[in-house]
Parts: C-alpha cells; structure tokens; sequence
C-alpha cells in the first residue's frame, strides 16, 4: 500500500527537482527570519543566492544541539510565536531541552507524513492502532495519534506504563497495530507470558517501534515471541519527530526517507566532510517544508548509509540502513570504539539470555573497565553454577571477538534488571570524564 502515490514513486529528477526548489525557499527564509542562521551564513561566507544545485548544499554550515540549546527556548524559531499552534521539546540527558515547534501547516505535513509511515508499515483504514508511545512533550505519541487518523485507522491513545492493562485492552478492544519503543515491546511479550494470557486471542499483526537503537537479533525476538511483523521507525523532535523514514513491510530493509520534505547527507563526524551514497557515516538532515522551526545541515549523530538501490514496494525514495548507533553515544572503552547496539547483537545471539542487559562502564585506577548484566532464563539460572560460569565465558569471549575489547560478563537472575516503558537505560557511565 502507497499512501501517497504520486510522490513516493517520483523518478529521482523529479524528486531532486523539488528538493532544489524548496532548498533555495528555506534557505531564503532562514536567512531573514533567524538571526542565527544568518549570524552563522554570514561567518560561513554563503548567501541564499549562492545555493544554485543541490551540491551547494554542502557551503552551507552545519546546525547541532548545542545551537539549539543557546538559542532556548524560541530562538531558532522562523515564525512568530502567535502562528505556532504547537510545541513539543525532547526530554535530552544533559542540559535544557531541545524546543520545537509547528504551524498548523506543520501538523497538517507531519499528519501526513505519518499516514505514510503507518501504511508503509501495511496499516490501513480499519486497524485499530495501540499507541504506547508517550503523550507530551514527547513527539512520539502525538505524531502516531495523528497519522493514524490521518490515514483512516481507529487509534487507542493508551502511551505508557500498566502494562496488565495494555494487554486487557489489546484483547478487549481488537487492536491489531503496536507502536511503542521496541523495549517496551519485550515487556509487553514478557507480562503476556507471565499471567499466562493466550496469545492467540490477540490480533497483532504488526509493530512499529522506535525511539531507541535496536538490532536485527531484538527484531527476531520481538517477532517470535509476539508473533508480528517488527516494523523499524525513524525520527527526531528537531526534524519532525516520528515519520522522517520507517522500513516497509514488503523488504524490512532500509529505511524510507520521504526525501521531498527532508535532505539526508552522510557525513564523516570527524572532519565533516559529505561521504558518497553507501558509505556509513553520521546522519545529516535538511528539513524542506517545516515552517516554524526549519532546520539546515543538522547533525543527527545517528550513524548509519543511505541506501540508492530500488525497493520491490515501488518507493523510489533512497532509504537509511538501521542506525547501528551515535557518534556521540559512542562507548570509548581503552581506547576502542563501543556501540551498546553491537553488545546487544552479541547477548542475542545467545541460547539462554532473555533480551534484558544493562552495561556498566567504571574505571579502576587510569584502566576503563567494562561489565554487562545480562538475565538469562530460569531454567539456565537454576542450573549448575559450571553451567554459568561456562555460559559468561564464552559470551565475555565472544563480546572479545566482536568488540576487540575485553569485559566482564554477569549473569543475573530474571527480573532483576528494571524494565522499561519508555527508552531503555543501557549504558550506565561511572567514568568522571
């Protein structure tokens, strides 16, 4: 199912076509209304004029977080404050939160391009959508809610947390759409399991889960023990929110990007320079249609390659390989690169390890040190303690294998490790760094 035809299967003229078009638009638009962007073009030597091709794109300087932040609350809005219907802000880990906002245009663009999210999905009218994902200050909910009515589904705005009462409501109410963040998912297989609720009286077919990394080895857990198709989702607050790009049902590899409302780069996060199609990289986004709070060039910290090939669903937008994780969330343990997502590829590759782990990372005298908690199941847990110490052995020598760093392995006893209804807290950093 294609939501909206006439776009998504543009031949890739026409969609650079209209990329230039609303390039040169928003440029010219930032550059009059948003003293920042001007302050940083002029630094820069680039005038609005000066952009003439999509490669002049690359003159143009880079936007961060940090910018966002010394400009709070409303500095890098392009509208004035009485023509912003909404505003959301991303919760961040340090500092005061990112601010965002939308016209009614905006909303109208952002309900559309979740329609489309949902159908890639293979949701259609007549779903009935379960929206786990929080309401608030956070886009996740609100950008589903949205899309879902947009595209004609029934939605149940049910966010998170009382996990018992999802799961009455799932059955009572006939949902046959899961969106929330993929760990949450795990929790609402694990309590299904736990209070014995047959599972064959749900009609869940599909999840789209986002909000968090997470590997191919977490898809197939979540897929075997929902029994669903596990849809990948992305986006941001700063671009959008949910529906920047998602997976579609016919390959579940790469992800969409509804590139007539959004530019990707891949960029080198060390020296910036822009990288050829299929290299990986860190994530860059122009936002092409937002009126209240555009943004230029900004960097994702997401790494992940665009994909260029077609897709057998017939969109012929570039799609992004699943981001494998942040140039910024980046474990450096002894002088090597960690990504908890590869962690977790390891852990699920494992017999016997329930998808529940917690990194820990200290430091003993000057040497970084790093151990993961992982559950393993009751039936490994009341084995012989031979039987642990030999399953923690080869995960610790496998994590060594894969990472090129070593670490402690501690096995745990099921549900030690707090669960989530949100993101999930992976990495806990006691370094003073």
């Amino acid at each position: 199912m294609i939501w909206n035809e006439e776009f998504e299967t543009l031949p890739r003229e026409a969609i650079e076509a209209i990329q230039l078009k609303r390039l040169q638009s928003v440029v010219e638009r930032v550059y009059a209304t948003v003293a920042p962007y001007r302050k940083k073009m002029d630094e820069a030597g680039v005038k609005p004029e000066d952009i003439k091709s999509l490669d002049d794109l690359r003159r143009l300087p880079f936007t961060t977080k940090d910018d966002l932040r010394e400009n709070y609350p409303f500095g890098m809005f392009a509208v004035p404050l009485e023509r912003v219907v909404r505003v959301h802000a991303s919760s961040g880990t340090t500092g005061k939160p990112t601010v965002v906002g939308y016209t009614r245009r905006d909303i109208d663009t952002w309900a559309e391009l979740m329609a489309r999210t949902l159908a890639c999905a293979g949701v259609h009218r007549g779903d009935v959508v379960h929206n786990a994902y929080g309401y608030g200050l956070f886009t996740g909910g609100l950008g589903f809610h949205y899309g879902a009515e947009r595209l004609g589904a029934t939605v149940i705005p049910i966010s998170g947390g009382n996990t018992k009462r999802q799961i009455m409501i799932m059955k009572d109410f006939g949902s046959t759409v899961l969106t929330c963040t993929p760990s949450y998912a795990l929790n609402i297989a694990d309590v299904i399991r736990e209070t014995n609720v047959d599972s064959s009286e749900l009609k869940i077919r599909v999840g789209i889960f986002g909000a968090e990394p997470w590997s191919e080895n977490m898809r197939e857990e979540i897929e075997k023990k929902l029994g669903i198709d596990a849809i990948d989702i992305y986006g941001l607050s700063e671009i959008m929110g949910p529906g920047v790009s998602v997976e579609c049902i016919e390959k579940k590899h790469g992800l969409h990007i509804f590139e007539d409302h959004f530019i990707p780069e891949i960029i080198d996060p060390q020296t910036g320079e822009v990288l050829p199609p299929g290299e990986k990289g860190e994530l860059v986004f122009t936002t092409l249609t937002k009126e209240a709070f555009p943004v230029i060039r900004y960097r994702t910290r997401d790494i992940t390659r665009l994909i260029t090939e077609p897709c057998i669903c017939g969109r012929t937008f570039y799609r992004m390989e699943k981001v494998t994780g942040r140039s910024d969330d980046m474990l450096i343990i002894r002088g090597v690169n960690v990504f908890p997502s590869q962690i977790e590829h390891v852990l699920m590759s494992v017999e016997g390890v329930e998808p529940h782990y917690q990194i820990i990372v200290d430091r003993e005298g000057a040497l970084d040190v790093m151990e993961v908690q992982v559950e393993v199941s009751e039936d490994i847990f009341s084995d012989e303690i031979k039987v642990l110490e030999g399953l923690a052995k080869r995960i610790e020598q496998e994590m060594k294998e894969t990472l090129s760093v070593s670490c402690k392995v501690r096995l745990v006893e099921p549900k030690t490790i707090q669960r989530s209804e949100g993101k999930a807290k992976r990495v806990i950093d006691k370094r003073k760094i």
